[in-house]
């Protein structure tokens, strides 16, 4: 099984954590496109104990960054921290996975 299989079998998967956060898992294969080149949508989220999120990795929608210099590239992968977006770049399912989980325990170590 690869990590892109990995993933996908994470869909609908809720996490209740001991301190009242909880996580949730959606992904979903979909066609490759120029936007989804690895053929999947994916929202991986951080709740906190009144239901807010207070992480979100997701490519469901395009956003533009706010770099003052450079090229304006829309990307579709990136990560909302609170109210910050920025932008994630995909490299692979199990990355995706371990970037996540990383945030959510830099947050609940620094946040709670």
């Amino acid at each position: 099984m690869n990590d892109l299989e990995n993933l996908l079998m994470l869909d609908g998967e809720v996490f209740p954590l001991d301190n009242g956060c909880w996580v949730k898992f959606e992904a979903k294969e979909v066609k490759p496109s120029s936007a989804v080149p690895y053929g999947v949508k994916y929202s991986l989220t951080l709740h906190d104990k009144r239901n807010q999120r207070v992480i979100g990795y997701d490519n469901a929608h395009s956003f533009k960054p706010t770099q003052k210099y450079g090229a304006k590239k829309e990307t579709y992968d990136h990560i909302h921290k609170q109210m910050e977006v920025v932008s994630y770049e995909f490299e692979s399912a199990s990355q995706l996975i371990e970037d996540f989980w990383k945030s959510v325990d830099y947050y609940l170590e620094n946040n709670l």
